[in-house]
């Protein structure tokens, strides 16, 4: 029998929560987020609110994808913050710190591409189904422009590439500064860019309209929020490192370094916060 769609919540073109009514008077609630990482639906009956689960092999792949995702953004944080230690408090040369960088820059690729993997091997609800979660072959890609999970995640991913071609033309020797900006710091404001647009996204996902919420006992919403917050940290930490034509010196090495220190401390906290965002 099929099961009407009674509400659908989210922002402009994209659903992010879904309200049925089940002909035994049961209301089942799928949201986003804590389907594709917890793979749960609510149902709701007159006896209280209980959760329905995907099957076991769904939940043992969400939980070994939350595994690689979260350690890496751990690790990598913990990179990039040793590689602004290392250049503001002179613990090595430009080189060493270029070097440390890059070893976090991989592992942060690694967490972008395996939170797209969450998004694409994630259980799929199924109305007609009586509101059941459904898990899917296995998929190393996938094109789902229309999904706003797939959409942050794509977006994520993609900062963290641009990020890598700045963590790359930072070893290149002797550039004038019309190229260190053109090469290093162009490629890394992009990618502050899109880790913030990557976090608002995040945020209309779990607050189901266009702009931010406070959902201070969503644990989802606090991984949102400390990495967004990194986000806007690495953006002051990437205006800062602009090389001003006239001195050949940076905006502020300071703010440069102690922005990237403590946004990559954040998202190192929102890894350790994603370990209990699982099944």
């Amino acid at each position: 029998m099929d099961m009407p769609q009674q509400r659908a919540e989210g922002a402009g073109p994209f659903t992010t929560r879904l309200t049925w009514q089940r002909p035994e008077g049961d209301t089942v609630v799928w949201e986003s987020r804590p389907a594709r990482r917890r793979g749960t639906l609510a149902v709701r009956s007159p006896g209280g609110t209980a959760v329905s689960t995907a099957d076991a092999e769904a939940l043992r792949r969400l939980r070994r994808l939350n595994g690689i995702a979260s350690a890496a953004f751990v690790v990598g944080g913990a990179l990039f913050a040793l590689g602004a230690a290392v250049s503001q408090f002179g613990w090595g040369d430009t080189a060493e710190s270029a070097v440390i960088y890059f070893a976090g820059g991989l592992f942060f690729n690694t967490g972008g591409y395996v939170s797209l993997l969450q998004v694409l091997n994630g259980p799929r609800h199924t109305p007609e189904g009586g509101g059941r979660l459904v898990t899917g072959a296995w998929k190393w890609w996938g094109y789902e422009p229309m999904r706003l999970d797939w959409l942050s995640t794509f977006v994520l991913f993609v900062g963290t590439l641009v990020f890598g071609i700045n963590l790359l033309d930072s070893f290149l020797q002797g550039l004038t500064v019309q190229q260190a900006n053109r090469l290093i710091w162009t490629p890394d404001v992009i990618g502050c860019l899109l880790f913030l647009l990557s976090g608002h996204l995040a945020f209309i996902e779990i607050c189901h309209r266009p702009w931010p919420c406070l959902r201070s006992r969503s644990l989802g919403w606090w991984v949102v929020a400390v990495n967004q917050f990194g986000s806007v940290l690495f953006m002051g930490s990437a205006l800062a490192a602009f090389t001003l034509p006239a001195t050949g010196n940076l905006v502020d090495t300071g703010v440069a370094n102690w922005g990237t220190l403590c946004g990559a401390l954040c998202f190192s906290v929102g890894g350790v916060l994603q370990v209990f965002e699982r099944p």
